[in-house]
């Protein structure tokens, strides 16, 4: 369901006080700005890290971070609408989470249209990215400052590669590959070739296990952290999907600040952004290493044919009608 929120939603009490309190850097305590950032991340994660230690000192001068980890401000699923409502300065928003916005936002959460965490940042920059940035502002109130790197999704599988070896989409035909429950997820496990099996993420430690799936696809971190390589045997490094969240800021805040002090949080939140991303990929390196001396064996499969296999399947799919025309096409070439 599209949803739509107006700019004429009534501002809070603290939005007031921040554009009457004027712009000076060397504002007093009274004057200083609250940025109330709601995530569902915990405190440890490399995102809510980044921002505490790289954000916050750098706006210091004029605003006063204050994070709120693990949903506990605003329920997940629900800081895009307290934002524009005046209930929250900022937030880290999903691709999904604004496509039930703004439905175009679904073409960011598809299989193989970001190749990497660099690409992520090459098309957060470009001119294609302006109309869904200022969409967002203008009937969201939200002002979109940097992009952040989750991580890539990888295909991990039970069978060994002598008994299964994943090179191209035709490899996975027969495969019950889990997948998380939505049909957009379901989906994209169709289009790597598999058979996409729903199932709740606690249940696939004993799936594996007893052979009720074939496999699962996750970021390496999620792999360790769930043990998952104690019953799988290989992870073909697809990288099927790069997944990232935007760093989300209050239009009505972002507009009364000055233009320096704009530039310091627009500055503020790239550098957060750059930092974050440096220690996720560094993570994932590292785990690599990690899970190989577990004994599994990783390997990179034909990517190229994967990703072309995958954008044949969503092109003409009512996945892809609401993107704009010719987009596709601009964000493949920032990545050649």
């Amino acid at each position: 369901m599209t949803l739509r929120l107006t700019r004429r939603l009534a501002m809070s009490a603290a939005t007031v006080a921040l554009m009457t309190a004027g712009a000076a850097f060397g504002a007093s305590h009274e004057e200083m700005v609250t940025l109330r950032m709601s995530t569902p991340a915990s405190e440890t994660d490399q995102r809510s890290v980044a921002l505490e230690e790289v954000f916050a000192p750098a706006v210091a001068e004029f605003a006063t971070y204050e994070p709120h980890y693990n949903g506990s401000l605003i329920a997940q699923g629900s800081e895009l609408e307290a934002i524009a409502s005046g209930d929250l300065e900022m937030s880290i928003a999903s691709a999904q989470e604004l496509a039930q916005y703004f439905p175009e936002f679904s073409i960011f959460a598809t299989g193989y249209v970001h190749q990497s965490a660099e690409h992520q940042v090459a098309v957060f920059n470009d001119a294609l990215m302006d109309p869904f940035k200022q969409k967002v502002e203008d009937e969201l109130g939200v002002k979109l400052l940097a992009v952040m790197y989750l991580g890539k999704r990888h295909v991990n599988l039970r069978q060994c590669r002598d008994e299964l070896d994943v090179q191209t989409p035709e490899d996975l035909a027969g495969v019950n590959l889990r997948m998380p429950g939505t049909d957009a997820w379901q989906f994209l496990g169709e289009a790597l070739g598999a058979n996409p099996t729903p199932m709740a993420f606690t249940e696939v430690y004993t799936a594996l296990q007893t052979g009720s799936v074939d496999g699962q696809d996750n970021p390496l971190p999620t792999v360790v952290d769930a043990k998952f390589y104690e019953v799988t045997c290989q992870i073909a490094l697809t990288a099927h999907l790069v997944d990232l969240n935007y760093i989300a800021f209050s239009k009505e805040v972002w507009d009364g600040l000055s233009e320096e002090q704009q530039q310091a949080v627009s500055e503020a939140a790239v550098a957060a952004a750059d930092s974050a991303r440096a220690k996720q990929l560094e993570l994932e390196a590292e785990l690599v290493s990690f899970l190989e001396e577990e004994g599994l064996e990783i390997y990179e499969p034909d990517r190229a044919a994967f990703r072309s296999h995958v954008q044949e399947q969503y092109q003409g799919s009512r996945f892809a009608e609401s993107w704009p025309e010719g987009v596709l096409e601009e964000i493949n070439a920032l990545g050649e």
